[in-house]
């Protein structure tokens, strides 16, 4: 590959005209993850062949790899204004996804499957526009075909269990978690709602399982590890709380998973412990989802009950918490998750003085634990494009094309 490329390059600089030279390059660099090379050689030759539609397809290909998404939609119409293909539309519409332009994206959708009507990745991309159109009765009818074609759609079902949750019909999103499971055992979020849906249901046995599934599949979801420890105290098992949560911090510090330490260390009444872990907690702003003016209350409360009153070190970086940022960067997953929002109420009121501690221990005790369905498509992008590629079943997948 190397001695193809370089050889390709000296015939260039020999001839910078040299046109077919330019195209093959391009498709080996692209092909071999180059894509910034690649870019810069189509951009060169669309502009000498302004009419190739085929060109200006592999430039919004390239784009996209390079997330560049607004370049790819221009390139991709450009294409489709050439030569209105199949593929052209569809790839316009996974831009558009990521672009988050919901009703654009559907209308290419919809063009691709008026020729190929079994397309069940078309079915699956106009499922999200409709989840996130909030039109969930299509959206619903969307995944279902999705999965009645290709019943290893891993994230339309997940999709659909989701919604069901989110309806209150357990059985059916117990049942689509599941087929989610079947055809992806390390599926971690999975593993987490049905989870979350035994706890809501009183089975802390089978939560916990779900639970330890779902770190050992994804040791970064904070979310299991706060869930797991509120079943520990629920069940009075303080040392099995105490040891998952050393456990993960010993790896890596966390200011929800102090915060939980801090909680911890209160049941069980050692209330140094429990200062010492909300000043941690709160040293770690950015890995931080609760209210930091709530934490802080608490600690200068439970300062003034053991007769403690030690500063804070200023934050190195003062902006705020930015959870689907951070879920983003840790989640170990590359199909990113948003979390409902849980006790990151920021409407504080301004004129509070005095720290409440039943509100706080309410506050901790109530909240939310269900994950929603991913969002961000940049992430389920990513992961979608490698599953496409391990079952290679996809016909409208963003292969470079050497036509």
């Amino acid at each position: 590959m190397e001695n193809d490329i370089e050889t390709l390059q000296k015939l260039l600089q020999d001839d910078p005209s040299n046109f077919q030279a330019r195209r093959e390059l391009s498709i080996i660099l692209v092909n071999n993850g180059f894509n910034e090379e690649a870019e810069a050689n189509l951009e060169y030759l669309c502009k000498y062949f302004p009419e190739d539609a085929e060109l200006h397809y592999n430039l919004g290909i390239v784009d996209e790899k390079l997330k560049k998404f607004e370049k790819a939609k221009d390139a991709y119409k450009k294409a489709i204004e050439l030569s209105p293909q199949e593929d052209f539309y569809y790839n316009l519409g996974e831009v558009l996804v990521d672009l988050q332009e919901w009703e654009e994206a559907e209308k290419c959708f919809k063009k691709v499957l008026m020729t190929d009507p079994d397309d069940g990745n078309c079915y699956f991309n106009l499922g999200v526009c409709y989840y996130n159109m909030e039109e969930k009765n299509k959206a619903l009818d969307n995944f279902q075909k999705a999965v009645s074609i290709n019943p290893k759609d891993v994230y339309a079902y997940f999709y659909l269990g989701f919604i069901y949750q989110d309806d209150g019909l357990t059985n059916f999103a117990i049942e689509s978690y599941k087929k989610v499971l079947e055809v992806s055992p390390d599926y971690s979020w999975a593993y987490y709602n049905l989870g979350s849906i035994a706890y809501k249901n009183g089975n802390d046995e089978e939560a916990e399982e779900y639970l330890k599934k779902t770190i050992q599949y994804n040791p970064a979801d904070y979310e299991a590890y706060k869930l797991l420890v509120k079943i520990y105290l629920k069940n009075n098992d303080s040392e099995s709380a105490l040891e998952l949560l050393h456990t993960q911090l010993e790896k890596e510090d966390n200011g929800d998973l102090y915060y939980c330490l801090a909680r911890v260390y209160k049941f069980i009444g050692d209330l140094n412990e429990y200062y010492d872990n909300l000043k941690k907690a709160l040293q770690n702003p950015l890995t931080l989802s609760y209210s930091k003016k709530t934490l802080r209350q608490e600690y200068d409360y439970a300062g003034g009950q053991i007769g403690r009153n030690e500063d804070i070190e200023p934050e190195k970086q003062v902006e705020e918490y930015n959870e689907n940022e951070y879920s983003e960067e840790n989640s170990g997953n590359e199909y990113e998750k948003d979390y409902e929002d849980e006790n990151e109420d920021e409407n504080d009121n301004d004129n509070e003085e005095e720290y409440d501690e039943e509100s706080e221990d309410e506050e901790y005790d109530n909240s939310d634990e269900s994950y929603e369905s991913d969002e961000d498509e940049d992430d389920y992008e990513d992961e979608w494009d490698e599953t496409e590629e391990s079952e290679g079943d996809d016909e409208s997948e963003d292969n470079y094309d050497e036509e």
